[in-house]
Formats: C-alpha cells, structure tokens, sequence
C-alpha cells in the first residue's frame, strides 16, 4: 500500500526552461533522505502541461532510476485525451512506475458517465495500479463520489486523489466504494484531517518544501495521534496557504530554489514568483522551520 507524504514533485528546468537532470536527480535523493514516502513524478506540481510527450517519460524514467526500487513511484499520465491517457499510462509502464495518477480530463467537460467509461478503458488497456484525480478547480470537471465508486470495482483501480478539500467526499467515497479503495488528499490544508477520518496520505505540494514533517505529519495523522498531527500541521499552515498566493507551481518552485535544490526555471505561460509575494512565502518557511 501507497501511503503517507506522497510529493507532487516539481520538475527542475534551467533558466530557458530545458530540463536540468542533475537537478532532478538531487532533488529525488533530498526526498529520499527526508522521508518522503512515495514520488509523483509529472503530475500537475510538475509542469505536465508544457512538458511534451518525449520529455514527460523521460522524467518519468529518470525518476524511477534515480530511486532504484527506494519508495515507490507514481506517474502522472492522465490526459482530455482517452487515446492520449493511455499511451501516456502505457510508457509510465513500461518506464517502471509502480502506479499512475490521472487527473479527469480537463477542458472538454464530459458527463459522468464519460468520466467512467475513460478511466475505464484506461485501465483496460494498461495493466498498472491506476489512481484517479479529481481536481474540479482546474479541470471544470467534477468525478462524483458514485462514478468514483463505480470505477473502485475496476480491479486495478485501486484509489483517488480528491482535491476538492471539502471532507464530506472522504465520508461519502469510503461508505460507496469497494472495501480497501485508497483515499488520498489533494489538499494540503486539509490534508491532516482528511487523514485523522481514515485518508491514507497526501498528494502534497507543501512536500516539496517541507518534507521531513509532512512525513511525521501524516504519520502521526494515520496512526491516529490528533494531538501530535495537528501540532506538526500548525508548523505547515503557512505553507499550505502561501503555496497557492500565485498558480501552483510557480510558489514551490521559487521556495525549492530559495533552498538551493533547484534553478530559477520555469516554462512560459508560467512565470516566476512575482516579487511581491516573495516575503509571505518566506515567512512561511520559517514557520516551518525549512529556512
């Protein structure tokens, strides 16, 4: 089982935007040492929009060699694009990920039904661990609790991201899905009690930036200790807010670089953090402890 502080991975780009290898490779062995428990690599956090196809199994590959088997790896393949999805999932396969996260297509708007009979074919055609995403802030799509539970009895289903912070999903999802159907967050700042109520870990942002107590964050979340994840998530707080001041990963990437771990490279339309907000995301960190 997947569990615990699971970061969404930013992807290292030099000023041009090229990708930095090097900068990748450090970047895996710093969450390694810090105790992260599992990698998403090119998933939202990691500029999968402008990354094109041939880049984007490439980080996946070199993600997967650089944790050599460590903990485990999740990529990120999802696509609007059935056909696109599941060549994408294909290539993660074949690359040596140990799951998939797919984000609802996004854009197109589909029905419900359209949602479940994507993800379906998705795992169909690739026989890999597959997560779903729901994100419904990004993608104008929303995967309901009963098509989240209707895709749970897909055998290599086998959990969802649910981002939309609101803790009435956790308790609808656990009482319609299957039995052993994991549960992640993928909202930081309710991330802590989404785990307290029975989540098995966080897709995180904040990762990124702090993660030697997101991991003892959710550990204690899991293990039921209130009192101990509540205080580690008060050192947090500031991160999970002042993450998003500007579109993620713009505030994350900016933070990875104030700490030395990566370059000051981003991918148009994306910019770097504007001045302005560099202060709140600093008095962040210190809140945190990570500068």
């Amino acid at each position: 089982m997947i569990q615990g502080s699971i970061v969404a991975l930013i992807t290292p780009m030099e000023a041009d935007g090229a990708l930095d290898v090097p900068g990748l490779q450090r970047l895996v062995e710093f969450h390694i040492e810090q105790g992260t428990d599992a990698i998403v690599a090119v998933g939202t956090t990691g500029e999968s929009a402008t990354l094109d196809e041939a880049e984007h199994i490439e980080v996946v590959r070199l993600v997967v060699r650089q944790v050599a088997g460590r903990v485990p790896v999740i990529a990120g393949t999802g696509s609007n694009s059935t056909r696109e999805a599941i060549g994408l999932t294909r290539c993660a396969k074949e690359a040596g990920a140990d799951a998939c996260l797919l984000v609802a297509p996004y854009y197109n708007k589909p029905t419900q039904e359209g949602l479940y009979l994507h993800h379906k074919a998705i795992a169909e055609a690739v026989d890999i661990p597959q997560i779903l995403y729901n994100v419904p802030g990004r993608t104008a799509c929303d995967l309901l609790p009963e098509t989240a539970a209707r895709l749970s009895r897909i055998p290599n289903i086998v959990g969802i991201k649910e981002a939309t912070g609101k803790l009435e999903r956790l308790e609808q999802i656990q009482v319609l899905a299957e039995p052993g159907f994991l549960l992640y967050s993928g909202d930081d700042a309710t991330a802590c009690e989404f785990c307290l109520r029975g989540g098995k870990g966080v897709i995180s942002v904040t990762a990124n930036v702090a993660p030697l107590l997101m991991h003892a964050m959710c550990a204690a979340a899991i293990a039921g200790r209130r009192d101990e994840a509540e205080a580690l998530d008060a050192k947090l707080a500031g991160l999970h807010r002042d993450l998003f001041v500007e579109a993620n990963p713009i505030p994350a990437k900016w933070a990875v670089a104030e700490l030395g771990l990566c370059k000051k490279g981003i991918r148009l339309p994306l910019t770097w953090l504007s001045e302005g907000c560099e202060p709140a995301v600093r008095a962040a960190m210190q809140l945190a402890g990570t500068v």
